[in-house]
């Protein structure tokens, strides 16, 4: 059942995240809490040590005081800044960590090219007529939905993360 609830908790919530960002603009407080409070339950369940438990939290709050600094300045938003918080306390401290945050900048600077791109094709006329989302992808003043780079590279580097090791190493002995 724990194996189970790890497979599903973060793989969805990067998901939704991803795609309500990319419809709406927002991620919803309730994707990182989730996040959080489903980690604090199950981490003890799978016998993780107490210090690398901590350490965990440890990430996220290193995550928090970066994040909340570019969002104070108006570089990130406050949904990007929980959803980053979050999905550090799940990969913990360790080099996954400095893989996620690699790889997230990569997605998220392509996904800003891709879509400065698009807000300069003829593509964005037409399609932005069609489909709300696309419009306000159109829109020069709007922002990035950064969230789908941030749910992307949580899929990429969670099969590597503690957890989900844990869960295959469990499913390994079965």
């Amino acid at each position: 059942m724990i194996e189970a609830a790890i497979l599903i908790v973060f793989p969805f919530a990067m998901a939704f995240a991803g795609v309500s960002d990319l419809l709406s603009m927002t991620i919803q407080n309730r994707v990182s809490i989730i996040l959080l409070l489903s980690f604090a339950m199950l981490a003890p369940l799978t016998g993780m040590p107490w210090d690398i438990y901590g350490l965990h939290f440890a990430a996220g709050a290193a995550v928090l005081a970066v994040t909340f600094l570019l969002f104070a300045t108006g570089t990130m938003g406050g949904g990007d800044a929980k959803l980053m918080t979050a999905t550090a306390v799940w990969i913990g401290w360790n080099m996954e960590l400095a893989g996620y945050l690699l790889i997230l900048s990569l997605l998220g600077g392509a996904l800003t090219l891709a879509i400065l791109r698009y807000r300069s094709s003829h593509v964005a006329i037409v399609y932005a007529g069609r489909f709300e989302f696309m419009h306000r992808l159109a829109q020069k003043n709007e922002g990035v939905p950064y969230g789908v780079a941030l749910g992307a590279a949580g899929f990429l580097v969670f099969p590597s993360s503690p957890m989900c090791m844990w869960v295959v190493g469990r499913l390994a002995h079965v």
